[in-house]
């Protein structure tokens, strides 16, 4: 078994300006997630807003400062996550198919496998 991450990208603005049933609709895509993953997820999560972000970098004296906000540039944000432990990259694209975010227009889904560092 492998481990990978599953990032759920989308636009932050569309997230907040949708619609009762649209929110529905993810939310009951995730529910079927949870049911086809059962205990596959090892982890989850729905991120806040970005507005809500701390980026820790390296400042011009080389040590770490905080800085409001995401780094990057970006019109899509990750919105959440699972973790999940599946067999292959294969079966984990399977079931991150299942997203809603996967079909709609202003996101997409990101399915990547964590290394595992046990090995060594």
């Amino acid at each position: 078994m492998s481990q990978f991450i599953i990032l759920i990208q989308g636009d932050a603005d569309r997230w907040k300006a949708m619609s009762a049933d649209e929110r529905a609709e993810i939310d009951s895509a995730h529910r079927e997630f949870w049911q086809k993953a059962g205990d596959a997820v090892v982890a989850s999560g729905e991120l806040q807003g970005p507005e809500t972000a701390v980026t820790v970098r390296r400042g011009d004296d080389g040590e770490p400062i905080a800085v409001d906000g995401p780094f990057t540039e970006a019109k899509e944000v990750v919105g959440g996550f699972y973790v999940i432990d599946m067999p292959d990259r294969d079966a984990a694209v399977a079931l991150a198919s299942g997203l809603a975010e996967a079909r709609q227009d202003h996101s997409g889904v990101q399915v990547q496998p964590l290394v595992d560092h046990s090995a060594g």
